[in-house]
């Protein structure tokens, strides 16, 4: 039922053809394995009558000291948000409210979960043509348009390498652990067009791979169709992943932390998750 008349550009409904591709950093293969969770990040891509809907988690590693399992807490996190998605319990041009309800979830849980993890939501409403984000960490997105990127998300840092997160800690380490309301998430709308190209992804892409590079990977992309996607999405998850290792390169994450006085060089070995998508006319 519903959709129907053109919002923003006019014209039909907007749709996201998207797909993923990832490594975990323990891992020397890509593998998308079901629920998407590469090593500590975990992603879902949804779709609603109203709205395509995706997002991407990075659990934070040092719960591992604790004898907690980091994946578990980012991939609760995006399931949850996958079916309020699929429910319809969302708002298109609220996204921070889908991290909120999913949040508030988690922490009504019965068994107790234990964790923290960066999130960005990334909502198309097909009529309106507009897109909504939230971002709450250093993962992140970027649109681009004819080769250039002309929307991205805003990183979120408390200071060097400590990302604004989602949090549920034990009793006894409340107020210790770092914890961030999804209220102070970075939220943005914007109008796209039918051919735009969404990447979002996870820190350890963007923390070895810069911008340039990635576009230089985009301009391969010649149609929309989801193999060629798909491709695109598997060769600049490769690409970062074979960064991350090398000791040589100058990462953008070794170049951030030069500028934070460390003496930094080579690439971040980090999980790492690409979501390739492109704005398409909506099919059903």
């Amino acid at each position: 039922g519903g959709g129907g008349g053109g919002g923003g550009g006019g014209g039909g409904d907007y749709g996201l053809v998207t797909a993923g591709c990832g490594f975990g950093k323990d891992f020397r293969k890509g593998l998308l394995k079901k629920g998407a969770c590469y090593g500590d990040d975990a992603c879902f891509v949804a779709r609603h009558r109203s709205a395509d809907v995706l997002g991407v988690a990075d659990g934070v590693g040092g719960w591992r000291d604790y004898g907690v399992d980091p994946s578990q807490f980012s991939g609760t996190l995006m399931r949850t948000c996958e079916r309020l998605v699929k429910e319809g319990r969302f708002v298109p041009s609220n996204p921070i409210g889908i991290l909120t309800t999913s949040y508030c979830e988690l922490l009504q849980n019965k068994v107790p979960l234990l964790g923290s993890s960066t999130a960005c939501i990334v909502v198309l409403d097909r009529t309106s043509h507009r897109l909504h984000t939230a971002n709450l960490g250093d993962s992140g997105f970027l649109v681009v348009r004819g080769g250039e990127v002309v929307h991205r998300s805003d990183e979120q840092q408390h200071y060097f390498n400590t990302p604004f997160q989602l949090s549920i800690a034990p009793p006894e380490a409340e107020g210790v652990v770092l914890s961030d309301s999804p209220d102070a998430a970075d939220s943005t709308s914007f109008d796209v067009q039918l051919g735009d190209i969404i990447l979002t992804a996870t820190d350890g892409l963007f923390d070895n791979m810069p911008d340039y590079m990635i576009l230089q990977e985009l301009k391969k992309l010649k149609n929309s169709n989801y193999e060629s996607i798909q491709q695109t999405a598997r060769s600049i998850a490769e690409q970062a992943h074979e960064l991350a290792y090398d000791p040589n390169y100058m990462s953008p994450f070794a170049q951030f932390a030069c500028d934070n006085g460390l003496n930094v060089r080579g690439g971040k070995p980090d999980d790492i998750t690409v979501l390739l998508s492109i704005v398409a006319e909506y099919t059903d």
